[in-house]
């Protein structure tokens, strides 16, 4: 059998990212969530960058202090162990490639550029719902907020209608 092709299987794996989500609650006393690192990574970044304004900035200021780096976040550290995960994952199953899978009907770069407009736009999303995906839906969900549930049929009705639009960039 062809280890490339060899997956979880999808049932497995929503029943361990619910065993994970359950477990997270206990440990921290809150849900996932990826959108926070991010957040501490563009601070930091920022702060390292161009100081004054970090520290003159409304936003930024609100997350940097002399005794707190917005590093030293529970949320980065959960997202460097997804990134562990993954590449230790892929490496193990032998599907480890660095390259860019897209449709025979675009280019590399068109590919890129898709993913990158997306990413920031998922980004941006993520800021004004104060969470992404895995917190604002799936650690709602798990709380039974029905603003959890509300974040879910958004996030997956909004994804359905522009799938076809773009499908052609990933199909």
């Amino acid at each position: 059998m062809d280890k490339s092709k060899k997956y979880w299987n999808p049932y497995f794996g929503g029943v361990m990212l619910g065993l994970l989500l359950l477990a997270t609650f206990y440990v921290t006393g809150r849900g996932l969530g990826a959108s926070g690192a991010a957040k501490s990574t563009v601070v930091t970044v920022v702060d390292a960058v161009a100081p004054n304004h970090a520290e003159n900035s409304a936003y930024y200021s609100k997350f940097i202090s002399d005794d707190k780096n917005p590093m030293n976040e529970w949320l980065v550290f959960e997202v460097i162990g997804i990134l562990a995960g993954a590449f230790l994952s892929g490496a193990l199953s032998g599907r480890l490639k660095f390259m860019v899978e897209h449709s025979p009907k675009i280019t590399t770069k068109s590919r890129l550029v898709m993913a990158a407009l997306g990413g920031l736009a998922f980004g941006l999303g993520s800021q004004f719902a104060r969470g992404c995906t895995s917190g604002a839906a799936l650690s709602g969900m798990a709380t039974l907020s029905l603003a959890g549930f509300i974040s879910m049929m958004a996030i997956f009705g909004t994804a359905y209608v522009f799938a076809y639009f773009f499908r052609k960039f990933w199909i």
